[in-house]
């Protein structure tokens, strides 16, 4: 399920709607029968529209907790494939009589589907034993008992379901007609978070598809979990965004130790242990057990397509297309390491409003200009970008995020953490670290983020989100962003020298651009784009809405404005915002 991008739209609609009516236009509600009130979601997604540098004083769960709370949920629940004319009073009345149903929403992915969370895990097994498998008169089918259903109609009724929820974000043109009406470029940035964020029945969904695969894994390896990870988890993820999760055989191991002591304890000289078989290496070891899970997902897992074994790769995998929610999956094992690095996303994206907003607008913006891609490449990835933007709010005066190492020097004993020999240590508590006194505005973050990349000095100095600030680089490389845990990694070795200098003078540009809008701004119904919506077009299609008069291409402007601003701050210090003299450095 591919996200939309913008980067095509060349312009914007000849005719808009009201405002009141545009934005209601996206909001997706959690109001009909059976679903849960939106503040729950609320928690995992913090939404960008709070002020500034003020302090929430709401408690924030941890990750481990939403975590726990999401798996608990997906046990719960059934998803179910149904007739596009099925009737939803009687469809709930029908599956009622195995439980009360906590909740329920139906979306479209090749067919009309149901998510449906029971309020006891016992009513699924109930629903299970009364649900027969297909004739085989028909075609010759596997018999396989999941909680993936589908639904006969007896007596068809012409019944629509009311309301079926999009799993995909706004069209482009949607996009910019929001971005439009927004009163701010502050605003602007907030909307276009509301419109990409992750949907409370998304994360619903991507935690039932894990679940159904373990369910699947299980049959080989009992009392192991499927967790998602990465951009599902973290709260940056987009709507259409692949889902990462891995399988953790380790989870069975660690039930296991205070049996063991107990053995020990209470049988005297006797301990048994289960027979295994050994291999090489874990390497070995992790290519087989996908290599089986993924011929099993393969030829029995329901929904299951265009099933890949990508077993060579630096972290093995299985690829595959999960049809009925339309994710685009990718399996690992025993990867600790990515879900504690997507533990560490959730904190920053969860201590600040503004974070989650930036990086939204700035991913947007790169994918708007073909810095980044669904295909592997010399691309910058996702991932690369929500880590400078982490860095440069590390930069900030006063740091509107803390660095790596100062939320590691606030842990505690149980939050001590070494994976593979890479400490992974840092406070996980969120309402133990003090909030930002920072009020900067986000337009004023966002032109000074493309000012401070615009002028970076990459040709000697990396990225480093542990300490917060620029090293020396290690290696050649044209950008070296230090991975946060295994420290010797960069993760942009990917990137050519050719896309940093694309991704800089575009950023030059995009500041050159928002130091203009600083002069006001179109109204409301005007169909010149401004603000963010201008930076979100395409190469070529850049206006300048406030100058009457006929303009240079923008690339000279800012090629005159450089030539100004080096010649005029040759000795001027470095400002405490991370302002740098314009440099000619990529």
């Amino acid at each position: 399920m591919a996200a939309c991008g913008v980067g095509f739209l060349t312009r914007l609609p000849l005719h808009f709607q009201r405002r009141n009516r545009v934005q209601r236009s996206i909001c997706r509600h959690l109001s009909h029968p059976g679903t849960v009130a939106a503040s729950f979601g609320s928690e995992e997604q913090p939404s960008g529209g709070a002020e500034t540098g003020s302090e929430d004083k709401t408690h924030r769960r941890r990750f481990s907790e939403v975590q726990k709370e999401r798996r608990e949920q997906a046990l719960r629940t059934v998803l179910i494939h149904c007739p596009n004319n099925v009737n939803e009073k009687k469809f709930l009345k029908y599956l009622s009589q195995h439980g009360p149903i906590n909740n329920h929403f139906f979306y479209e992915s090749f067919g009309l589907y149901a998510v449906v969370e029971f309020c006891q895990k016992d009513s699924v097994i109930s629903l299970q034993n009364g649900t027969h498998f297909p004739n085989e008169s028909t075609e010759p089918a596997i018999p396989l008992r999941s909680r993936f259903l589908n639904l006969k109609l007896k007596n068809p009724s012409n019944h629509i379901p009311e309301q079926r929820n999009n799993q995909l974000p706004p069209s482009s043109n949607k996009l910019f007609e929001l971005l439009n009406y927004a009163e701010s470029i502050d605003d602007q940035l907030n909307t276009l978070l509301k419109a990409f964020q992750l949907t409370e029945e998304n994360v619903r969904l991507r935690y039932l598809t894990c679940s159904l695969i373990e369910d699947v894994a299980a049959a080989y390896f009992p009392g192991c979990v499927v967790r998602p990870f990465g951009s599902s988890v973290n709260t940056f993820g987009k709507l259409g965004c692949d889902l990462d999760m891995f399988l953790d055989l380790d989870e069975s191991r660690r039930l296991d130790i205070p049996k063991i002591l107990r053995m020990y304890k209470n049988t005297g000289s006797f301990l048994m242990e289960f027979q295994v078989k050994n291999v090489p290496s874990e390497r070995i070891a992790t290519q087989k057990i996908l290599s089986v899970i993924g011929e099993c997902l393969d030829n029995f897992g329901p929904g299951c397509v265009g099933v890949q074994k990508i077993l060579n790769a630096r972290c093995p995998l299985v690829r595959f297309s999960h049809q009925a929610s339309g994710f685009q999956c990718d399996l690992t094992t025993n990867n600790s390491i990515a879900l504690k690095s997507s533990e560490l996303l959730y904190i920053y994206g969860s201590l600040d409003p503004r974070v989650r907003a930036l990086v939204f607008s700035v991913r947007c913006w790169a994918r708007a200009h073909s810095l980044t891609s669904n295909i592997p490449g010399a691309w910058i990835t996702n991932f690369s970008l929500t880590v400078m933007v982490i860095f440069f709010l590390q930069r900030r005066s006063p740091p509107i995020l803390p660095t790596l190492d100062s939320l590691k020097s606030l842990a505690d004993a149980e939050d001590r953490c070494i994976v593979d020999g890479h400490n992974c240590t840092f406070i996980r508590d969120l309402n133990k670290i003090k909030p930002s006194g920072n009020t900067e505005t986000l337009e004023l973050l966002l032109k000074e983020f493309f000012e401070y990349f615009g002028n970076f000095a990459f040709k000697k100095n990396s990225i480093n989100i542990r300490q917060g600030r620029e090293q020396n680089k290690p290696d050649s490389s044209p950008l070296y962003i230090q991975n946060p845990f295994e420290t010797s990694l960069n993760i942009s070795k990917n990137v050519s020298q050719s896309q940093l200098q694309k991704f800089v003078d575009l950023a030059r540009d995009s500041a050159w651009i928002l130091e203009q809008e600083d002069k006001g701004q179109p109204s409301p119904s005007s169909k010149q784009p401004w603000g963010l919506a201008t930076l979100l077009l395409p190469p070529g299609a850049v206006h300048t809405p406030l100058s009457k008069k006929k303009a240079k291409p923008v690339s000279e402007k800012v090629k005159s404005l450089l030539a100004s601003i080096k010649s005029n701050s040759t000795d001027s210090p470095k400002g405490t915002h991370g302002k740098r003299a314009m440099s000619t450095e990529a």
